[in-house]
């Protein structure tokens, strides 16, 4: 009877082994759903981060532009791309240069005058094939279009502006003819004070630069990969259009109050650029600047 005993002892050990045993897997599996649980969970919400990202993205980009004209990833090669719109009604009284003076007024891009690389080194005829592009696009003397100041090189990034020429993205013209004279930024406060001059296209507007009459752009930098933001946004009446910044891509236009313009505010990185200006007044032309 001993021995029966002692292997009912046993039988019951094992039986409590295997309980244990299911037990123990049972908690494990729990564990693992729960580990599961918890994963899918912060996926979740990882995604859901990445989505709040992206809206906010989207919605730091201009809501007033209504068309894209030319986007970054497009390549214009090897005819630029023109939109033509009317002049405005500045030519009529300003003195005319047979050969230079607008005929046709609009905006164009290219991506076909300077490579990516050029634009990274910055070669010494970039000017002199910018000015053959403009000539051309706007059937223009080549010998009668000079090369005019300022010509500079712009570094923008979502810094806070420290002082009122900071503020880049107000909208402007780049030249206001009034009654036969180019009206400088200057003169133009003191019109608008004394009420002999009104905008023609926009109430707040602001002369830049009196001495353009074709303005460029040659970017150095590619929207939406080295700075989000900083799109050039032409301000139409019918709606506002823009043109994406791409590496080597040249935008360039006719600089009177038909092509009001503004630059949106970079919101993160930094957007290179250079603006090649061109006069028609020999007066106001320059030289090359000198190269090191």
């Amino acid at each position: 009877m001993a021995v029966v005993r002692q292997r009912t002892a046993q039988g019951s050990n094992a039986t409590e082994i295997e309980k244990k045993i299911k037990r123990g897997n049972a908690l494990r599996q729990g564990s693992a759903w729960r580990w599961s649980r918890g994963s899918v969970a912060l996926l979740l919400g990882t995604l859901s981060l990445c989505g709040a990202a992206v809206w906010l993205y989207v919605t730091s980009l201009d809501s007033e532009v209504t068309e894209t004209l030319v986007s970054r990833s497009e390549l214009v090669s090897p005819q630029p791309r023109v939109y033509a719109i009317e002049c405005s009604e500045d030519y009529e009284n300003y003195k005319r240069y047979p050969g230079c003076t607008p005929q046709k007024c609009g905006r164009a891009v290219t991506d076909s005058v300077v490579t990516r690389e050029e634009a990274q080194a910055l070669r010494r005829n970039v000017r002199e094939r910018i000015q053959a592009v403009i000539a051309e696009t706007f059937d223009l003397d080549p010998a009668m279009v000079y090369l005019t100041k300022p010509t500079f090189f712009s570094r923008i990034n979502s810094t806070a502006a420290k002082t009122q020429h900071d503020e880049y993205w107000h909208p402007h013209i780049d030249k206001v003819i009034h009654k036969n004279r180019t009206v400088t930024p200057s003169t133009l406060d003191k019109m608008k004070r004394s009420g002999t001059f009104s905008a023609p296209n926009h109430a707040k507007l602001k002369v830049t630069y009196g001495s353009f009459d074709y303005t460029s752009l040659l970017y150095l930098s590619d929207y939406g990969s080295d700075f989000t933001g900083g799109r050039f946004i032409f301000m139409d009446q019918n709606g506002n259009r823009t043109v994406e910044p791409r590496a080597g891509r040249v935008s360039f236009f006719t600089s009177g109050s038909e092509n009001l313009h503004r630059v949106e505010r970079v919101t993160w990185g930094t957007r290179y650029a250079i603006t090649v200006s061109f006069t028609c007044d020999p007066a106001h032309a320059i030289s090359d600047p000198a190269l090191p």
